[in-house]
C-alpha cells in the first residue's frame, strides 16, 4: 500500500473517531454517565486529531479537513437519529446527502 492510500485510511478512521467526541458529550448529559461520556469524548478527540495529523502528511489540509468533518458530521447525525431519536425528514436527509456528495467530489478530485 502506498503512502497516499495509507493517508486516506488514516483519514477515514480519524473521521470515525471524530464521531466519538460529540457522542461522548451527549452521553455525559445522562445521569451517572458523565465520567464515561467525558472519557469517550476525550479519547475520541485525541485519537481523531492524531490520525488527522497523520493523514495531512499526504493529503492537502483543506481536503483532509473537509473529509474529516464530513465523516464526523454525517456519522454523528446518524447516531443521533438511530440512538437518540433525533428528528428526521427529507430536508435533513438531503443536507446529509450533500455533505457526503461533497466529500466524494473532494476524493475524486485528488
Amino acid at each position: 500500500m502506498n503512502s497516499l492510500n495509507a493517508a486516506w485510511i488514516w483519514l477515514l478512521i480519524a473521521g470515525l473517531f471524530e464521531i466519538g467526541w460529540p457522542v461522548g458529550l451527549k452521553m455525559a448529559q445522562s445521569p451517572g454517565k458523565s465520567v464515561v461520556g467525558l472519557s469517550v469524548a476525550i479519547v475520541g478527540m485525541g485519537v481523531s486529531g492524531w490520525l488527522l495529523w497523520m493523514a495531512q502528511r499526504q493529503i492537502p489540509i483543506g481536503t483532509a479537513y473537509a473529509v474529516w468533518t464530513g465523516i464526523g458530521a454525517t456519522g454523528t447525525y446518524l447516531v443521533g437519529v438511530l440512538v437518540y431519536g433525533d428528528p428526521t425528514g427529507l430536508e435533513r436527509f438531503l443536507g446529509v446527502a450533500m455533505i457526503v456528495g461533497g466529500v466524494v467530489v473532494l476524493k475524486l478530485a485528488q
